[in-house]
């Protein structure tokens, strides 16, 4: 059945048993193909009879589908016409892991971030509107989503404007952890209550029996109305802010689907439709474990065992075991996180001091400020947050925190480069957005053992803001120290003192230095390499006296080049006087990175030892010379 469907329109032509049968055949292809590419498989498995209903119902891509985060839309995917691309999911040059629309003209929307679903639809109805135009805007979020104070801003707007437009809540229960919050309770109490749908009928029909009279009588009517409305119509929050509520309906029952989802698109004005889903459906390893299933990499497909790559700990894992360990030794340390405990690595933490550990919920603005909230009362708190996501809580980071010289720590996951997922991930742009901020503190370790003394020093540093970013994945395999110690603030490392030319690399570009200069060995050239440690404050004395040396310097980051790290050394060396240093920045271009490994999206940007060590031979005075 699967292998005959190209395009929507082929879909309409199959009957009610045709599309349970489909349904079936999308979960095991999705098993077994993620199983060698890996990705969101959880997510997906628990929207395959939503997709093909909205597909079935609406006529992409004429009426618009929207996808919050995107990394469900695996089988809109499948229904557009790229199934035979799914080999090549997250892949250099491969298929994308959330929509792209120049994948296809099913994409409308672009998106990896939670949240934003919404304010695309009703940006798009009114766009539909003022061309005179017919078609329908459908929003698909999830209950996780939904707790991001955005959505909350456009689903104020969506009532007030009144528009034709369509939200599915997928209401899984879960975001990537399990959810949180007064939303989540909420929508809880929706699910179970299973006198809904009757006491809805129940209170309408009795409404429209109460007359429309003058004076009193209509206060008095008006009150009742809103009286029996609060008291048995669960989906009130959602109509007081101007939205039609439909459901909820169970989202694997197909028929029950079609006939709620031509309802709501009979339905004038805007539309909530409440689905309810589980997350990993039809495959029991990713029901019993949705956390660890919502996205991953291979596994075996029959048993669900996860293929894990043997290595040193990875980072993140080094950050959990380091938490633990200071929360024993300082009673003031509070982790926040926003809604990510296992994929930061504060589940540990959580289970070992769940007075001192938040989840606040997709809301990193939120997060941020709480955390200078916390701070301003004498505690330490640590907001760990993927790089990418930061991005969000920028402007309570620059003024609630920064401006304010809170002692927050921020410990930025996924910094740099992040491979498969994508644009939307890679973490290449706080340092170019932290470190223009007053008051901030952002350093970087070389490897996992300087990292762990890394954390000492920011949770002993009580001058304001400080960031400790570091890269997803494994460490370098280095012993690893007992004791912690403190780093002194802005100070660098000389690893191998050389001439002419100095490698200064920022965390975890340090082993590629080394690897370069290895190669430079061969050649008779030893340049010196110099582990940065902090991006802010630079080591200035260090900076000063290449220059006055007559270095020529070499900067290497994995992060953008435009106010980036070698940005900073070029301006402080500008400002001291030093108009003749040659400084050749390398990094990140002016450019967002699409999807493939990390090795990949290196060599696509020349990131490598080899590309360093021609560098430095350009850079040689005896080259420099010839030239």
């Amino acid at each position: 059945m699967l292998a005959s469907i190209h395009s929507p329109e082929q879909l309409k032509k199959l009957n009610s048993q045709q599309l349970v049968q489909l349904a079936g055949e999308i979960r095991e292809f999705l098993v077994s193909n993620l199983a060698v590419t890996g990705g969101h498989l959880a997510p997906n498995l628990g929207v395959v009879e939503l997709t093909i209903a909205l597909h079935y119902v609406f006529n992409s891509p004429q009426d618009k589908l929207i996808w919050d985060v995107g990394h469900q839309a695996y089988v809109h995917k499948i229904l557009t016409g790229r199934m035979d691309r799914f080999d090549t999911l997250r892949k250099y040059k491969g298929l994308c892991g959330f929509p792209k629309c120049s994948e296809s003209v099913h994409d409308v929307w672009e998106t990896g971030h939670s949240s934003t679903s919404l304010s695309a639809a009703i940006g798009m109805a009114i766009a539909r509107d003022l061309k005179k135009e017919k078609n329908h805007v459908v929003a698909v979020i999830g209950d996780g989503a939904l707790t991001g104070g955005m959505a909350f801003e456009a689903l104020n707007h969506i009532g007030h404007e009144k528009k034709d437009l369509i939200v599915v809540l997928n209401d899984n229960e879960m975001s990537i952890a399990e959810n949180v919050g007064a939303m989540h309770n909420y929508l809880s109490n929706l699910r179970t209550n299973g006198s809904y749908i009757q006491a809805k009928k129940e209170v309408e029909s009795l409404l429209k029996k109460i007359p429309a009279v003058g004076g009193t009588m209509a206060r008095l009517a008006e009150r009742v109305k809103d009286s029996l409305k609060y008291l048995l119509v669960s989906g009130v929050l959602f109509e007081e802010l101007g939205l039609t509520y439909l459901g909820p309906v169970d989202g694997h029952n197909m028929s029950d689907l079609m006939e709620n989802m031509k309802r709501a698109k009979k339905t004038k004005g805007p539309v909530l439709l409440h689905v309810i889903t589980k997350k990993g459906k039809g495959y029991g390893p990713a029901e019993a474990d949705s956390d660890t299933f919502h996205g991953l990499g291979q596994y075996k497909a029959d048993s669900g065992e996860v293929i894990k790559a043997e290595g040193p700990p990875s980072y993140t894992s080094v950050f959990s075991r380091t938490m633990v360990q200071l929360g024993n030794e300082d009673e003031r340390i509070v982790a926040i996180t926003a809604a990510m405990p296992g994929g930061t690595g504060l589940k540990a933490f959580a289970e070992k001091y769940p007075d001192r550990f938040f989840d606040v919920g997709i809301a990193e603005q939120h997060a941020t400020t709480l955390a200078g909230s916390i701070a301003s009362q004498g505690l330490k708190p640590v907001f760990a947050v993927y790089s990418t996501f930061l991005q969000r809580g920028y402007d309570q980071l620059l003024h609630d925190v920064c401006r304010q010289n809170l002692n927050v720590v921020f410990a930025v996951d996924r910094a740099g480069l992040v491979g498969a997922d994508g644009e939307t991930h890679q973490g290449v742009f706080d340092i170019a957005f932290m470190r223009m901020i007053p008051n901030m503190t952002i350093m970087m370790p070389k490897d996992e053992n300087e990292f762990q003394h890394m954390l000492y020093t920011a949770f002993h540093y009580d001058q304001g803001p400080i960031a400790v970013r570091y890269p997803r994945g494994n460490g370098e395999g280095v012993p690893m120290d007992e004791e912690l110690h403190e780093i002194p603030i802005g100070k660098s490392e000389i690893i191998h003192q050389g001439e002419n030319v100095a490698i200064i690399a920022f965390g975890n570009m340090v082993p590629t230095a080394l690897q370069g200069a290895a190669i430079l060995k061969g050649e008779g050239m030893q340049p010196t390499v110099v582990n940065a440690r902090f991006a802010k404050p630079l080591d200035e004395e260090l900076l000063f006296t290449l220059a006055r040396e007559g270095y020529s310097i070499i900067t290497l980051e994995e992060g953008c080049l435009t106010g980036g790290f070698g940005s900073a050394v070029m301006e402080t060396l500008s400002q001291a006087g030093f108009y003749h240093t040659v400084v050749e920045c390398m990094g990140v271009p002016d450019q967002f990175i699409e999807h493939g490994s990390v090795t990949e999206q290196r060599e696509e940007m020349g990131l490598t030892a080899d590309v360093l060590a021609k560098k430095v031979i350009s850079l040689w005075p005896a080259q420099r010379q010839r030239a």
